[in-house]
């Protein structure tokens, strides 16, 4: 069974799930099922571990998925982890991002299920409070322009050179993302 039929047989629940965003649905992805197999974490860190891009200095795992996440790709890469918590504690370090200092690294944000974007825009704000630089990694493009202010396309295998969300047109990048179009949304692939 491959890896993600193996995630899937652990992790979808049908019945009635009301969702953080205040949505009901009749099935639901409970992160928990594979996040507390070890087996199947180690075997998706491993393949989470050949995506991380190169130049990234530490993993910041979400609090609370995404941090079983980012301690497992963290002993697959040997990269450091940092929490990210929803807020600051009233005690001990009073921080958001816990693990260490983050001002000046290069981060890539661990998350494990996203359905509105709205705790990764937040938490994705308090790494660069702290003085991180942040690599988010996602297809949904609404979510990538409430978080970054460059964006970068991977496609057909090949990683495109960094440019400016503000000069760049949603629509555009949608066709980027094919690999069929460049950033300026010129045919490239006959």
């Amino acid at each position: 069974m491959n890896l993600a039929s193996r995630i899937y047989a652990v992790s979808h629940l049908s019945g009635t799930f009301r969702l953080r965003s205040g949505l009901v649905a009749a099935e639901y992805f409970d992160k928990y099922r594979f996040e507390s197999d070890p087996a199947l974490l180690r075997d998706i860190a491993a393949e989470l571990a050949m995506r991380v891009p190169p130049g990234v200095d530490g993993l910041a795992g979400l609090e609370l998925g995404g941090v079983p996440l980012a301690t497992a790709l963290s002993a697959q890469t040997g990269l450091p982890a940092f929490f990210v918590r929803k807020e600051a504690k009233a005690y001990g370090t009073e921080r958001v991002c816990e693990g260490g200092d983050v001002s000046g690294l290069r981060i890539l944000v661990v998350e494990d299920v996203v359905t509105t974007g709205g705790q990764i825009v937040l938490s994705t704000q308090d790494l660069r409070n702290a003085g991180a630089a942040v690599l988010v990694i996602s297809e949904d493009l609404d979510e990538l322009y409430a978080i970054c202010d460059r964006l970068a396309v991977l496609a057909r295998g090949r990683l495109s050179d960094a440019l400016p969300t503000a000069q760049l047109a949603i629509e555009k990048v949608g066709m980027w993302m094919t690999g069929e179009f460049d950033a300026r949304g010129i045919y490239v692939h006959g």
